[in-house]
């Protein structure tokens, strides 16, 4: 059974895809602080999975901890590497913080692929790489436009230094993984999203305030050149995510790269706007939610959204859930997460 580490493990799409890894053979083991996330999450990885998940609580830009998960764990043959921070504004109020552990903790993990000679790499990466695209869809070719936010800079940053590491080390797999919104929850409603630090991604706000944890929406923009004047984005539910993740450690292992550095677009392949998210929400759920029309917020992309056919034709993966699945499983997620969490 082959092993893999999970870094960002306990975190929303590092939970969800320990489950997928375990559902489909592979045995695993985590690393993660908690600095946006609890150790409550294993908990659930093991009701659902029936195993339980090793996790380390490091700091990955610490090299000595980071080797020594490897020291213990001489049989890892893949990494998939999600450990990072994320919030876009926080990025633009905090570009030192961002820089230093997004691109430091990938460095230590670079490091310690190279001493300890494990071969594959599933790197996290974000269509906030893209910047504002000035075609749509956007294909794994469209280049790169000026980042929008230092948090967008270090994934463009991250998939850089992959290509060079790959390009000096041709027995090393890297994969890039460009996903888009990552949302909804587990269909069991034992693990979702459930962040530490206050959640500023469109489904958790919507939840928390159908829940009466927040008192509104805010839709950032409403004079954008959009079908409604607020932004696009492309909305995959966290399970469908999850399985690529595993579709790609299973190509990458099972040596069937023809490129040693290769870049795959994770979506559903459509864009919905933000108030189009909120009125599915409302539709699938039969409730209102309080919502209130704002300014625009410095960062956000216009619109964006994916074509994901290399991954369907390579990997084998399809997306098989839809905005209205999303709403759904999130909002199960959200009546119970606290009584959950507290266990």
């Amino acid at each position: 059974m082959a092993k893999i580490l999970v870094t960002g493990g306990c975190g929303y799409i590092g939970s969800h895809t320990l489950v997928d890894l375990i559902d489909n053979g592979f045995d695993v083991v985590s690393a993660d602080n908690y600095y946006n996330s609890a150790p409550s999450v294993l908990k659930g990885i093991e009701k659902i999975t029936g195993k339980q998940v090793k996790n380390y609580a490091i700091n990955l830009c610490d090299l000595a901890a980071t080797k020594q998960i490897f020291q213990e764990h001489k049989d890892i043959v893949g990494i998939i590497h999600f450990a990072a921070l994320k919030a876009v504004g926080e990025s633009v109020e905090k570009p030192l913080l961002y820089f230093q552990n997004n691109l430091g903790s990938l460095l230590n993990i670079l490091e310690c692929m190279k001493e300890f000679n494990v071969k594959n790499l599933i790197f996290s990466s974000s269509c906030s790489a893209y910047g504002n695209a000035d075609e749509l869809p956007v294909m794994e070719n469209t280049p790169f436009k000026e980042a929008e936010s230092p948090y967008a800079r270090t994934k463009q940053m991250g998939e850089h230094i992959l290509e060079d590491f790959a390009k000096k080390y041709k027995d090393f797999n890297c994969i890039s993984l460009r996903y888009f919104n990552p949302a909804g929850a587990h269909e069991s409603a034992l693990m979702g999203e459930s962040p530490t630090n206050n959640a500023s991604n469109l489904v958790p706000v919507i939840t928390g305030v159908a829940s009466g944890k927040r008192a509104k929406i805010t839709v950032f923009g409403t004079d954008y050149d959009t079908r409604d004047g607020s932004c696009i984005r492309d909305y995959i539910h966290v399970m469908d995510l999850a399985n690529a993740h595993t579709k790609a450690m299973q190509f990458a292992v099972g040596g069937q790269q023809a490129h040693n550095s290769e870049v795959f677009n994770l979506g559903i392949g459509a864009g919905v706007s933000v108030l189009e998210a909120i009125h599915a929400f409302e539709k699938v759920n039969d409730m209102k939610v309080n919502y209130e029309l704002g300014p625009r917020r410095a960062g956000d992309v216009v619109a964006i959204y994916a074509n994901y056919e290399k991954a369907a034709k390579l990997l084998g993966w399809e997306p098989k859930r839809n905005i209205d699945d999303i709403m759904k499983t999130a909002w199960e997620w959200e009546k119970v997460k606290d009584a959950i969490s507290a266990v």
